[in-house]
C-alpha cells in the first residue's frame, strides 16, 4: 500500500530509500530520511541518515539523527549520533549526544551564536 499526501498535509518528510542515489541539493522545512547515497547539500528541520544511508555534503539543520555515514560538515542545534555512525568533516552543534563506540573522525566545533538565527 503507498501512502500519498495531499495538498492539506504540510509536513510530510522527504525520503531517499535504500537502493536509490540522488545527486543535488535538498532544501526543506521538515525532516529529511536518508537510507541511499545522497551526493549534495541538505537543509532542513530533521536529517535523519539511517543505517547504510550516506551524505557527501553539507548538512544544515535543526536535528541530526546519524545512524549512517556523512562526509561532509555539519552546522546543527542537536546532533544524536549513534553506535555505527561514522562522519569526516565538521561538526558544528549547541547538544551533542553520543551513544556507543562511533566511527567519527571529524572535529567537533560547539557553536558560540545564538540559538534562534
Amino acid at each position: 500500500m503507498l501512502a500519498f499526501t495531499n495538498a492539506n498535509e504540510k509536513t510530510s518528510p522527504t525520503i531517499i530509500g535504500a537502493g536509490c542515489k540522488l545527486t543535488g541539493d535538498i532544501k526543506t522545512d521538515h525532516t529529511v530520511q536518508i537510507h541511499g547515497h545522497v551526493v549534495g547539500n541538505i537543509t532542513a528541520e530533521t536529517v535523519v541518515i539511517g543505517r547504510g544511508g550516506k551524505v557527501i555534503g553539507k548538512v544544515t539543520a535543526t536535528n541530526l539523527f546519524l545512524h549512517g555515514t556523512l562526509d561532509g560538515p555539519a552546522i546543527v542545534s542537536i546532533a544524536n549520533v549513534f553506535s555505527n555512525a561514522q562522519m569526516t568533516g565538521t561538526l558544528s552543534y549547541f547538544t551533542l549526544n553520543i551513544t556507543g563506540n562511533t566511527g567519527l573522525e571529524c572535529k567537533l566545533a560547539k557553536r558560540k551564536d545564538k540559538k534562534n538565527e
